[in-house]
């Protein structure tokens, strides 16, 4: 059962739930039971079919939260689920109201887990709400979303040591996989600046499939890397989370991935993916072909301008080199990054 107040992101938090037991082999139904918001419903039906995860839902009018919820138990038992997460209401304050509401739905489905989604980049305001969401409704953890913000960290450290509840759960942005256990040293290494490796690793592990890893490497040694390899990249950067994220979590380069937030916006990723896209295979395999009227029609095809399309053929070349010389002399290459 996931508690908050209104915008605290417990719908999208909701899906992200599912999509992370799934990923873990486990079934789980979504249960639309905020009725008070007119959007809530077809916001996590929207994310249903989209992730492909089940959800029950009534009729606002004719029903109420308690009944929609154990009518969504009943459900997902007939269809022998493992985990049902149900999506209370909110408000934008805390009143008697909503609090009687949660207590009546806690008692309909008498869930295993209770847990407060706080906004993290509401500060002192979300250690407020954790402290009285837990003194009447009763929590066994948190989820704390929008952490991709710059005001992190405080917070989580303040919930925690007001109402002695642990944080299970981190949200790192809108994607559906931007869901993550919460690891207080790998949190306290990225609020110190100090990198973030193994949720790197972790995350690389996610995005990144053996044997095209293996197929990379051999192009590496043979110096045949093409445009559709970098076009693989540039898309595990973006399953990676965005190249901001991923420099944020590698050690030293913290601080200076925040200052540039502005400028690490993966719009130009998006640009590179959409001029590669707009490439045949023949100019792909062999991009020295791509002469001035070719790169007029690329351009038109993915939106941008002639030399857009330049930028990322010398971008290209660039990195060929870089393996070209890698496969030569890896020694070399590894003492120059050091």
């Amino acid at each position: 059962m996931l508690v908050g107040l209104q915008g605290s992101g417990k719908t999208t938090t909701a899906a992200k739930l599912a999509l992370q037991m799934r990923r873990q082999s486990h079934s789980a139904m979504l249960v639309a039971a905020d009725l008070r918001r007119p959007a809530a419903i077809s916001q996590l039906e929207t994310l249903g079919k989209q992730l492909d995860l089940p959800v029950y839902s009534e009729d606002p009018a004719s029903s109420t939260p308690a009944k929609v919820a154990a009518a969504g138990l009943r459900r997902a038992t007939e269809l022998a689920l493992t985990w049902v997460i149900v999506d209370t209401g909110g408000r934008l304050h805390i009143d008697e109201e909503l609090m009687g509401e949660l207590e009546e739905v806690k008692r309909a489905v008498n869930p295993h887990q209770t847990l407060l989604v706080v906004d993290a980049m509401t500060g002192q305001d979300a250690v407020n709400a954790a402290e009285a969401f837990h003194q009447q409704i009763g929590l066994d953890g948190m989820v704390m979303s929008k952490m991709d913000g710059d005001a992190r960290g405080g917070a989580a450290l303040s919930i925690t040591r007001v109402t002695g509840v642990p944080i299970k759960f981190i949200g790192t942005g809108e994607r559906p996989d931007g869901l993550e256990p919460f690891h207080p040293d790998r949190m306290a290494s990225r609020i110190l600046a100090m990198g973030d490796v193994m949720t790197l690793i972790e995350r690389a592990q996610e995005a990144v499939d053996e044997d095209k890893a293996k197929e990379l490497e051999r192009k590496m040694r043979t110096s045949s890397f093409t445009l559709d390899d970098f076009l693989d990249q540039i898309q595990g950067v973006k399953k990676m989370g965005g190249l901001a994220s991923v420099l944020e979590m590698m050690p030293g380069i913290g601080n200076a991935a925040k200052k540039m937030q502005g400028q690490l916006d993966d719009s130009e990723l998006r640009k590179t993916e959409a001029i590669i896209s707009s490439m045949t295979m023949h100019e792909r395999t062999s991009p020295e072909v791509i002469k001035a009227s070719r790169r007029r029609r690329i351009a038109l095809g993915s939106g941008t301008n002639p030399s857009d399309v330049n930028r990322v053929l010398n971008q290209f070349k660039q990195t060929q080199r870089l393996m070209r010389q890698f496969s030569s002399n890896p020694k070399g290459i590894m003492r120059m990054f050091r």
